[in-house]
């Protein structure tokens, strides 16, 4: 340290510019520092370069698409859900449910007197709202609320090396029924899986978690397109899930090992669960949430999942059992050659019944692209209008 070193309040509380010869290494603390004491115009404008940050507080730190609960393309709200696993309304959230009663499950808008919106600006959440009630579970009751990444999204953590990452999960909840619920997050390759507990404190008042697991050095994590881990919310588990320990340490799956000492959110039919601002981040601490453009969460989202709606076509044949067909490219690529479903077949005229491989109307999808096969019935123009399909690569 220079001779001439002086007070470091003093000096961040003038003008005068610090040079780091002034200043022994170690010397300055958060203790040290005066609130308000260091401003941006303090700053010098090279001080403070992209190399001097820690990566993990940039940008692009959240591995949940649409942790917002922004993007709903399916649904804003679907009821009478009692079995299955399926996607309802938010994309990328998976629901799976077994004897644990009926929900109603919706993308419900924040108010501006929320504390999700205050503190962190989400204007959406996922809602469950217990319909038929189900106190007694059995043995394999269970309600999970899934989200899946792929193996391409997870290699910044170097799984199944000697220094991985740790991930910590941060998030909004509010519950009507208080007490134990737990995050259990599994891993593909290797079969292995971690599970922790956090506590609704308060009735109907939202709450932020958060949860940090460690690196597993174990098993590296598959570069592809395929799951590399599931983390899971519990809302119900029956004795099945609950009869092992929780691992806070890597370990091989136990189905008894998942959800131990989970509340049961499915016996009383006054019940409701809400979750949003989910964070899925390298390091060891939860930062602000990452807010991306809404337009960036639909285009993220619809590698999973797309609607296309009025799809139309026209073609003049002059004769019957001719074909046309048009391409379109997708606006995303998918994860996956998606499977396709008709959600509204539509308005059609002149168009063959499906007897052959090509009559009909048929769509065949590729990860970027889609072609409309039409066979007409006799000469002249075939038209198809206000027809609506589903392609899914949900991983």
């Amino acid at each position: 340290m220079a001779t001439n070193a002086k007070n470091i309040a003093e000096l961040l509380n003038t003008d005068t510019t610090v040079k780091v010869g002034d200043i022994e290494d170690g010397s300055v603390t958060t203790a040290k520092l005066a609130d308000g004491g260091v401003t941006t115009a303090k700053i010098a404008d090279d001080a403070v370069s992209t190399a001097k940050l820690y990566a993990e507080n940039l940008g692009r730190r959240n591995l949940a698409i649409n942790g917002g609960m922004q993007v709903s393309q399916r649904a804003t709200s679907v009821s009478s859900i009692s079995s299955g696993g399926s996607y309802h309304t938010c994309d990328r959230w998976r629901l799976a449910i077994d004897t644990s009663g009926t929900w109603t499950q919706t993308q419900e808008t924040l108010a501006v007197t929320d504390p999700p919106f205050l503190q962190h600006g989400h204007t959406k959440a996922l809602k469950m709202d217990c319909t038929t009630a189900n106190g007694s579970l059995s043995a394999g009751s269970y309600i999970q609320l899934q989200y899946r990444i792929e193996g391409h999204d997870l290699q910044k953590l170097r799984t199944g090396t000697s220094s991985p990452a740790p991930v910590t999960i941060s998030f909004w909840v509010k519950a009507t029924k208080t007490g134990t619920n737990i995050v259990n997050v599994f891993q593909d390759e290797g079969g292995k899986q971690v599970a922790f507990s956090y506590t609704i404190n308060a009735s109907n008042t939202w709450e932020h978690k958060s949860i940090t697991i460690p690196g597993n050095t174990h098993d590296a994590i598959n570069n592809d397109n395929t799951r590399g881990r599931q983390f899971t919310w519990y809302l119900s588990a029956g004795s099945n899930r609950t009869s092992g320990s929780l691992q806070s340490t890597w370990q091989n799956y136990e189905t008894g090992d998942e959800a131990v000492g989970q509340v049961n959110h499915a016996d009383n039919t006054a019940n409701n669960f809400h979750i949003t601002g989910v964070q899925i981040e390298q390091g060891s601490s939860a930062t602000d949430f990452d807010h991306r453009p809404i337009g960036e969460e639909m285009m993220l989202c619809q590698r999973y999942f797309q609607i296309h709606e009025n799809i139309q076509m026209a073609a003049y044949v002059n004769a019957a059992y001719r074909r046309a067909e048009s391409y379109f490219a997708l606006p995303t690529q998918m994860r996956a050659n998606p499977s396709v479903s008709t959600l509204t077949t539509g308005n059609s005229s002149n168009i063959r019944s499906p007897a052959t491989t090509y009559a009909g109307i048929q769509l065949a999808v590729s990860k970027g692209g889609a072609n409309i096969h039409m066979e007409s019935n006799s000469s002249g123009y075939m038209t198809i209008d206000g027809r609506k399909q589903s392609l899914d690569a949900e991983v």
